[in-house]
């Protein structure tokens, strides 16, 4: 039997980002998949400001990830047609891209293929877990792995928490459900900007258009279950959102579906969520950990976070711990998430009419400091409920520079008041 001091189960952006941190803490980490990278994964593919400076330190770069793409604007347009675009700071680094998630997470996974003390396993699946007290036995492709701790980042449904008896006794639905499709020749404003329509029909979802490069783009659109529309509609709904004049306007003349689209459920619920089994020996990261922000649907920064967290909380507790590795896990989650998703909850209130809606454009696009601020806020910046949180505001600057970034350029400032004039819509 081979013994490890951590099993990861899923390489995705959580499983990975808790087999790095586990092994730069001295612990030796078998990271295994049911899949061959690279593979598609549905997703919006937007990196929010706190997903790209977690990548940073995990010690990616843009240039490993073959369709990146920095967006330094983002534009919101209302139900009744209002649009606003929101500016995020220039010379500063990163606070918003855009990269397919098949390339995403090949280029994490090789992260992980040259780590000191990872050893990544593909094409085979975690097929048995089994608790016996001081480690747990992990059935991995026909082979027992001894592990002190495993963490499942294996998905909402994760096997690894079924097979330990931890799963919820009802089917995982998910908050919300998405739809998306690649399209290829897009417009030079789909190609360069990041669009979120907040459609009538779709309140309090929306629909979007994030580009990836090589003038493509990554559309589609999100609803929270039970709002009205069933999600088996949604196929039904598509070519009629595509056909609506402003997103036409936007993809362009020349816009082409490439493949096929898709759909699935995001689970939003940490606060209610299952962090752990197993009397602590197993901890539940990323969509395991229903970590989605309820507000948007974005997951990556979230999966990232708790994948760092539940390792750091291994770490700290050592092998004879699990009790208070699984304590130190639920209250790291609770203080960076809990709040957040919290708020969240209470926003999605406002925006699931109209009149909410567009007093929150109007209130976010009032000035140039508003519109920074709120593009900002928007992409995660700095955490949801922030100010509702003071024990966090040592932690997190209200004015912090992006990922990757580089001493600031001769101008930056003037570039950022060009954005400001150009928002309002002056030439």
């Amino acid at each position: 039997m081979r013994s490890v001091d951590v099993v990861v189960a899923g390489a995705g952006p959580a499983g990975v980002a808790a087999a790095l941190t586990s092994a730069r803490g001295g612990l030796d980490v078998l990271l295994v998949d049911k899949a061959r990278f690279p593979r598609d994964k549905c997703c919006g593919d937007g990196l929010t400001t706190g997903a790209l400076r977690l990548l940073e330190v995990l010690g990616l770069e843009p240039a490993a990830v073959a369709s990146w793409q920095q967006v330094d604007d983002v534009v919101v347009r209302g139900p009744a047609g209002h649009e606003v675009r929101f500016p995020l700071p220039r010379g500063r680094g990163a606070y918003a891209a855009v990269a397919r998630r098949t390339d995403l997470d090949a280029a994490m996974v090789d992260l992980a293929r040259v780590a000191p003390r990872v050893t990544v396993v593909e094409g085979t699946a975690v097929t048995g877990a089994t608790d016996l007290g001081d480690r747990v036995v992990v059935d991995v492709g026909g082979e027992q792995v001894a592990a002190r701790y495993a963490i499942g980042a294996d998905g909402m449904w994760s096997p690894l928490r079924k097979h330990l008896g931890a799963g919820p006794t009802a089917p995982e639905l998910g908050e919300w459900h998405a739809f998306r499709q690649y399209f290829t020749g897009v417009g030079p404003r789909a190609s360069s900007e990041l669009f979120v329509w907040f459609e009538p029909d779709l309140l309090p979802g929306y629909a979007w258009s994030f580009p990836v490069s090589g003038g493509g783009a990554n559309v589609g659109f999100g609803i929270q279950r039970g709002s009205g529309i069933a999600t088996r509609d949604m196929a039904k709904l598509w070519p009629d959102v595509l056909a609506r004049d402003h997103v036409r306007a936007v993809l362009g003349p020349g816009a082409a579906p490439e493949g096929t689209h898709k759909a699935w459920p995001i689970p939003a619920h940490v606060g209610a969520a299952t962090l752990h089994a197993a009397g602590g020996r197993a901890l539940f990261v990323g969509d395991a950990a229903a970590a989605t922000d309820p507000l948007t649907g974005e997951g990556i920064g979230q999966a990232l976070l708790t994948g760092t967290l539940a390792a750091e909380a291994v770490l700290a507790a050592g092998g004879l711990e699990p009790a208070a590795a699984a304590a130190r896990y639920t209250a790291a989650v609770r203080r960076e998430l809990v709040a957040d998703a919290r708020m969240s909850q209470l926003l999605i209130r406002a925006v699931r009419h109209r009149k909410g809606v567009r007093a929150a454009l109007r209130l976010a696009g009032a000035t140039g400091w508003t519109r920074r601020s709120f593009g900002r806020w928007l992409f995660e910046d700095y955490p949801r409920a922030l100010l509702a949180t003071p024990g966090r505001w040592g932690e997190h600057r209200l004015d912090g520079d992006g990922a990757w970034a580089r001493p600031a350029r001769a101008g930056a400032v003037a570039e950022v008041d060009r954005a400001d004039e150009v928002a309002a819509g002056r030439p």
